[in-house]
């Protein structure tokens, strides 16, 4: 049968635009009846017409539009909807913009110098690298890392928006909790081992006779001794202190600790150094794997490497929107590649340096110091173990969930009530069982993880890029009324469901396998759970763009309430 060409006729009413108050674009599209009909020319059979109203989840090209204020507030939204918005959900004001490039820097420095980041530089050690080759996979993920970082902080920056916020342009102003809430989950887990590690400086501390007394015997039920449980709350409860004083208190953290914490870390190799006999016999450990060992281990600890902060590189925007400028923003982000490749070379050459000293790696910084010994030795471990993983665990791990459970439920929660619950959260995770071996902190949890940070950062990214060209309707990300932009179907974005759940789920068969619960998982799937971040994060973004290009998602957004820094655009 001889097909031809018909016309598509697609009828979309807007109630919002009229002929008097639109765009001269938008006017020649408006019929007397305010119905527009959109004519695609598509192939069917002979005298037939399909019409049907436009898709749901096809967003609009401009939302209401904003009517007159008697004092309009620049960056601000326009009658936003209170159960999307409230103190900390808000974009931020001029005079709330005060990190420059170098309290951006140092926030780096509190994050990078800690416990977990020495951990994992040893681990590299103990699974086998030598230090060079564990440096050049440490730097090289990092590097791979500002890419992301920088770019996912630009909306924060330009917006001053946070990651909830910013994550309700592609999943929806519904759908946005989902990859919040997969955000805070992570956040709860770090932050549990974080604060076990805090609780271990304190127990290190303790006199040799109640370390030997039976509270220090583990409970095969509880997985630890009751007297590191103890140690573990009580650091807990002063941790939770400084986190319920807000991005403040935070800020002031951070500033003032980074110069304390280079200090001591200097302080650590300096000792390595003197006691290894110098720096070749510190670096003197080579690698103990062939070239094929080397790469499959290579691979899986890259991608361990990436997912360490890639849990960050999603809720930059809460830190970035505080930023005084996009340069501001820019150059303090170069300080995570920067202070990781120092932090990561002082780790990898003490690790060695145990080889030499004790006749063993000691890749665990608290097991180290507590194997030096002394009073001194003990009162610095305590003040650099406690500020480091304070104020890597504020930062890192308390901030993202926090806003995830404001963006939840702004009647319910603020900052301080999700700071508390995720504190909550961090105990039922009992970071004392993932911290057991190197492989199960690298492989299981550092690994695993990604899986699920890589396609929301794909998503977010190929949205704010590719489909929106950095141009954002502030206004419509703060309403659930059905002609917002963000709307999508019922508030959720289909094709970013599609795409997060598409993302996921290859890497589930290598994760069940990694456990032990899916030992016969076909090696394809072995690869890809060792390149979960990669894999992930590049397949759902570009299946994100393919998908809202095929749904017909418009390029040309207005930016209602538009970018807040005075000058930008």
């Amino acid at each position: 049968m001889v097909s031809r060409i018909s016309s598509l006729h697609l009828h979309y009413s807007h109630p919002y635009h009229s002929s008097s108050s639109s765009s001269p674009t938008t006017r020649s599209l408006l019929q007397t009846n305010s119905t527009t009909k959109l004519n695609f020319p598509i192939r069917t059979k002979p005298n037939r017409l399909i019409s049907f109203p436009l898709l749901p989840f096809i967003p609009q090209q401009c939302s209401k539009p904003t009517p007159p204020m008697a004092t309009p507030n620049p960056g601000q939204p326009a009658d936003p909807d209170p159960a999307l918005i409230n103190e900390d959900l808000k974009p931020t004001e001029p005079g709330q913009r005060t990190f420059t490039g170098w309290e951006m820097a140092s926030l780096w420095v509190g994050l990078v110098v800690g416990v977990p980041t020495y951990y994992l530089a040893g681990s590299l050690v103990d699974l086998g690298m030598a230090w060079w080759q564990g440096i050049a996979t440490v730097v090289l993920a990092n590097v791979i890392l500002l890419f992301p970082l920088i770019l996912t902080g630009d909306p924060g920056t330009r917006y001053g928006i946070s990651f909830p916020v910013l994550a309700r342009s592609s999943f929806g102003v519904r759908g946005a909790h989902v990859p919040t809430l997969l955000r805070a989950l992570v956040g709860c887990g770090w932050y549990g081992i974080e604060t076990w590690i805090g609780g271990e400086a304190i127990f290190i501390l303790l006199p040799h006779a109640i370390k030997r007394s039976s509270w220090s015997r583990a409970w095969p039920w509880l997985g630890t001794s009751p007297l590191e449980f103890v140690c573990f709350i009580a650091f807990w409860v002063a941790q939770l202190i400084i986190a319920l004083r807000g991005m403040d208190g935070i800020r002031q953290l951070e500033k003032y600790s980074a110069p304390v914490l280079i200090l001591l870390t200097s302080a650590l190799f300096v000792w390595a150094y003197v006691q290894a006999g110098g720096l070749g016999h510190m670096l003197s450990m080579s690698s103990k794997l062939t070239g094929p060992q080397f790469w499959a281990l290579f691979f899986p600890s890259l991608t361990a490497n990436i997912s360490f902060w890639a849990t960050l590189a999603l809720n930059i925007p809460d830190f970035t929107r505080f930023a005084k400028s996009r340069t501001d923003q820019v150059t303090g982000q170069l300080g995570l590649p920067i202070f990781m490749g120092l932090f990561t070379f002082v780790g990898l050459a003490v690790t060695s340096s145990t080889k030499v000293i004790y006749g063993r790696v000691i890749s665990n910084p608290i097991e180290l110091l507590e194997q030096i010994g002394g009073i001194w030795t003990m009162v610095l471990a305590i003040i650099g173990i406690s500020l480091a993983t304070i104020t890597t665990n504020i930062a890192a791990n308390v901030v993202a969930p926090a806003n995830a459970l404001v963006n939840l439920s702004p009647s319910t929660f603020t900052f301080r009530r999700g700071a508390l619950l995720t504190a909550l959260l961090g105990i039922l995770f009992q970071p004392w069982r993932l911290l057991k071996s190197s492989e199960s902190f690298v492989y299981t949890w550092l690994v695993g993880y990604s899986a699920l940070m890589g396609p929301i950062g794909g998503i977010l990214l190929s949205d704010y890029y590719l489909i929106r060209r950095m141009k954002l309707n502030v206004s419509d990300l703060y309403t659930s009324s059905p002609s917002g932009e963000y709307f999508y179907t019922g508030g959720y974005n289909l094709a970013a469901m599609a795409a997060l759940v598409v993302g996921i789920l290859p890497v589930v068969p290598g994760f069940l396998q990694k456990v032990g619960i899916f030992p016969g998982a076909p090696g394809v799937f072995v690869g890809i759970y060792n390149n979960a971040w990669f894999f992930s994060f590049f397949l759902s973004g570009f299946l994100y763009w393919i998908l809202s290009v095929w749904l017909g998602k418009r390029r040309g957004y207005c930016t209602g309430g538009g970018p807040l820094l005075a000058g930008e655009t």
